[in-house]
């Protein structure tokens, strides 16, 4: 093939076509490369096959032969065949592809078994922009049945935009620069490493090569099958890969780099691998532990073995997700996968542990099995999410994160479900910028809440029964959601745990095809020994517009104990409330001077309001013994009356974020400040690492609230530390890994330039990425505003040292900062249609922190100034934006309707700030 014989010279050195010989994507970057025309698009009109690829063509196997240039001028070198089955008669064959470039007179058409010289000729080539289609135009009719395989030379490259195969840089401990090249396909960026059938249905087998100079290494999906030589090219290799298993392009993965590893081996049969950089290596020992407990607790809860040889966790330098699932091959931010004990937080260990655990998780739940198509989305990620706890729940018991967790997943999409501009967990998607809008907190969180109520409905037994026949009827294939209500329907009939005539798709439809949540409303008698229940909507605020709260009906699943029983651990549905019921009515209830709680461990994803009576009872067992009820009912206690005092919060963080630009702010200082300081004084100030997990988590937040409220002692104490760490800057152990965001927040505020100067050489110096987050996002944290916009500046230049895939964790800690708000907000619309042009959606999700503690009248008429400027594009940020808006208008209600009331309280139970007036 001419062009793995030719050298890596440059672009110079490669003998491309003339332009009418070539199809490039136009969107391909032009760094070193020729100037060429793109073929013209036909003149058929765009809507004949919509975004998706036309039917007829199944492909069933790859070759790909890929060599990049990473330490020259980051061209690939790209040669690919597809073996295709023909489902219909066609006259052309339809390929995804972008950032390309082919080469036209190589691209061949024939039958399998036979020789390319006798293949089916071309007509034309057409490259289809809007789509990212390449369209061979054939001389005659591909026929039904029969194989055929296309093959083609193409030259890409190396972009520099975390997407498709793209090339990524860190210094090394002599203070080189080295050069990596790794892949982020999800979801539809396989086509910009080699042309393809670039959607999930369309299940291959891949045989990957990929050449390398002999000083590096190189990773894909299986084990390496071969090395040899490159003829004519000394120094450079290639390494030739076993055929996968079946799978869909998204999950291919490659790296080139000059890592090191360290492994083990699972169950005598996986090889499990942790690769980073040679200076961070050392950071890989508790992803080598917790990586198999939860890999071997997979396979058991499945009852399938992994189904790969081998299993690569690979921590990468720039990364645009936390990690990625590819099979065999996943890919990590390095901070999501490296963990150093000394400077970690206890919390960095936990996301180490929870991202290894849903990565995993992946390779049976969306790997083995796989969605169709995008708009199931939320069956990988919200499956991965809820499963992920239990693989964590096992390899780190004492952290109980089957308990902790609830508060961050379920409540906390609470709040963007209850938007009137929320979605359906299974909407319809068809653009690349709309299935990147999907990735959010209704797949992922609402999914995994979903999905937990489920496993307490049908007994985790049934469930993992259902589960397991599912992944073991479609491994390697395709499904809907439909296919795993029907696995486990068939397994709740068998069990009986459902009746005859209830199907689990009648239940979880009513959860998964329309949007928001119920508030299951509890009306006990006179003598309370029966309750009228009925359900309806929750919005945090209705508006004129607002659609019919009762047009939404739910089956939702009851679970219910009272004061003598106080048993919280039956989850299993008593009865169940249908879709069709107007009200139920629950009887067998305690009497009167009783109180009952419904959805024990807030199992079911809804809200529960009671009676006053009813209310008042909780709260006096509260006041009295709070122990009686189980900490997750508890919490939902307290986050469901404070929604339904129209607080339009799932923490009290938002009334102080509410208040803070207002005079009442003094006043809920004090109150907030003799609640948080019990704690305080109860846990302490000083942390040790070896204390319990969760005494650690519960120091962090007192202490953090304290010093956030301005408390004497707990400001002392911090900057104490911090300037203690500035004289000795090479003492890691000043400050405990627990305590370090209080630290490092409240002594830059507290302090000036010194302060911030100090944090700054820290964060170049440090080789943990954890800890660079950190000080990433409390170098925000500054009150100075010169300091502020020079830190905006510097995140914003790309040669400042703070890498792409961290700008916006500058930007989102600026935009919380009082003083940052309005200088991202402006920078934000400024130059809007021109940043995270490589993922659209960062910027509505920039917006909703910028937003997040807008609350006035004006501030409102300048989003909807800006969303309504003409050149403004929304284009993957539809949704989001419409969050905004409405997100500000709460707010705004929420003051309305509370801030006079919450000062009038504060004043009358001594706490008023006003002063003395002469």
């Amino acid at each position: 093939m001419l062009l793995f014989a030719l050298l890596a010279l440059g672009h110079a050195a490669l003998a491309l076509p003339q332009a009418d010989d070539v199809t490039i994507s136009p969107s391909a970057s032009t760094e070193s490369q020729p100037t060429t025309t793109e073929v013209p698009v036909s003149t058929r009109e765009k809507t004949d096959l919509g975004i998706r690829l036309p039917g007829s063509l199944k492909p069933l196997h790859y070759l790909v032969k890929l060599q990049p240039f990473i330490n020259g001028n980051f061209s690939i070198f790209g040669y690919m065949e597809v073996e295709m089955e023909v489902l219909e008669p066609t006259s052309n064959i339809t390929l995804h592809m972008a950032d390309i470039i082919t080469k036209n007179d190589t691209i061949k058409v024939y039958a399998s078994g036979q020789e390319k010289g006798r293949g089916v000729r071309i007509k034309t080539h057409e490259y289809d922009h809007g789509r990212q289609f390449y369209i061979a135009h054939l001389k005659k009719e591909l026929q039904k049945g029969r194989k055929y395989v296309l093959s083609m030379e193409f030259l890409g490259y190396l972009n520099d935009k975390l997407h498709g195969f793209y090339r990524s840089t860190y210094m090394d401990a002599a203070g080189n620069t080295r050069n990596i090249a790794v892949t982020q396909f999800q979801a539809t960026d396989a086509r910009r490493a080699f042309p393809c059938f670039d959607e999930p249905a369309l299940k291959a087998t891949f045989e990957i090569h990929l050449a390398r100079e002999s000083s590096m290494t190189t990773l894909s999906n299986m084990p390496i099958a071969e090395t040899v030589p490159i003829i004519g090219q000394e120094g450079w290799v290639w390494d030739r890969y076993e055929k996968s298993v079946p799978m869909s392009t998204y999950l291919v993965a490659f790296v080139v780099s000059d890592f090191v590893q360290v492994n083990t081996t699972v169950n005598d049969s996986v090889v499990l691998r942790v690769w980073a950089r040679r200076e961070a290596i050392d950071q890989a020992e508790y992803a080598l532990k917790v990586g198999p407990k939860i890999l071997s607790f997979f396979e058991e809860y499945f009852g399938l073995p992994f189904p790969l040889p081998k299993m690569d966790m690979v921590a990468l330098p720039d990364f645009s997700a936390g990690a990625m699932e590819n099979w065999g091959l996943i890919t990590y931010r390095e901070r999501y996968l490296m963990y150093n004990p000394e400077v970690s937080t206890p919390q960095s260990r936990v996301s180490v542990a929870v991202t290894i655990s849903h990565e995993l998780a992946h390779q049976w739940f969306g790997n083995l099995v796989t969605p169709v198509w995008w708009d199931d989305l939320w069956l990988n990620e919200g499956f991965a999410t809820y499963i992920s706890y239990l693989g964590v729940d096992h390899a780190e018991p004492t952290w109980k994160v089957m308990e902790t967790s609830l508060v961050e997943r379920v409540h906390g999409v609470f709040g963007l479900d209850s938007l009137e501009s929320s979605h359906k967990i299974s909407v319809r998607v068809d653009h690349p910028d709309e299935i990147a809008e999907v990735f959010d907190g209704i797949s992922y969180k609402k999914g995994s809440s979903i999905i937990r109520m489920m496993t307490h409905y049908l007994t985790e037994a049934t469930f993992r029964k259902g589960l397991t026949n599912y992944l073991k009827a479609l491994s390697y294939k395709n499904a809907v959601q439909d296919d795993l209500w029907k696995y486990l329907t068939l397994a709740a009939h068998e069990d009986g745990i459902l009746p005859q005539d209830v199907t689990v798709k009648m239940i979880m439809d009513t959860w998964t095809l329309q949007m928001g949540y119920p508030v299951i409303y509890v009306k006990r008698s006179l003598d309370g020994t029966s309750a009228i229940l009925t359900q309806e909507r929750f919005l945090l605020e209705r508006g004129t517009n607002s659609s019919n709260i009762r047009d939404y009906k739910w089956w939702v699943p009851l679970t219910y104990t009272n004061q003598s029983e106080a048993n919280f651990n039956q989850t299993q549905a008593k009865l169940w409330m249908m879709d069709t019921d107007d009200y139920i009515v629950v009887s067998s209830l305690p009497p009167t001077d009783q109180w009952v709680v419904f959805n024990l461990q807030q199992t079911g994803y809804y809200r529960v309001n009671y009676d006053d009576h009813n209310w008042n009872l909780i709260i006096q067992q509260l006041k009295k013994d709070h122990q009686v009820i189980c900490p997750i009912n508890r919490a939902q206690i307290i986050d469901d009356a404070m929604n339904f005092a129209k607080a339009g919060v799932n923490k009290l963080s938002y009334i102080e974020n509410m208040f803070k630009r207002r005079s009442g702010y003094g006043a809920l200082k004090r109150y907030l400040l003799d609640l948080v300081l019990p704690l305080y004084e109860t846990v302490g100030f000083d942390d040790k690492l070896e204390d319990p997990h969760l005494e650690q988590r519960k120091r962090k937040i007192a202490v953090n609230w304290a010093c956030k409220l301005g408390h004497k002692d707990c400001l002392d104490k911090v900057l104490t530390l911090y300037r203690q760490w500035m004289a000795n800057p090479d003492n890691s152990s000043l400050i405990s890994p627990n305590l370090k965001w209080t630290v490092y927040c409240r002594a830059i505020k507290e302090g000036g330039e010194a302060e911030w100067d100090f944090a700054w050489e820290q964060y170049l110096k440090t080789n943990v990425a954890s800890e660079k987050t950190l000080l990433l996002s409390a170098m925000a944290c500054t009150e100075e505003a010169w300091i502020l916009s020079r830190y905006l500046e510097m995140a914003i230049n790309p040669v400042s040292g703070i890498r792409l895939q961290d700008v916006s964790v500058v930007l989102g800690s600026i935009s919380y900062n009082d003083v940052g708000r309005s200088l991202v907000w402006n920078y934000l619309t400024r130059n809007w249609n021109d940043i995270y042009t490589f993922k659209k959606r960062r910027r509505g999700e920039l917006m909703k922190k910028v937003t997040y503690n807008f609350n006035t009248e004006q501030e409102l008429q300048e989003v909807q100034s800006f969303l309504r400027r003409r050149k403004v594009s929304l284009e993957g940020n539809q949704r989001n934006v419409q969050q905004v808006e409405e997100k500000v208008r709460n707010n705004i209600a929420w003051m309305d309707a509370n801030y006079d009331v919450i000062v009038q309280w504060l004043e009358e139970n001594g706490y008023s700030s006003k002063l003395r007036v002469a």
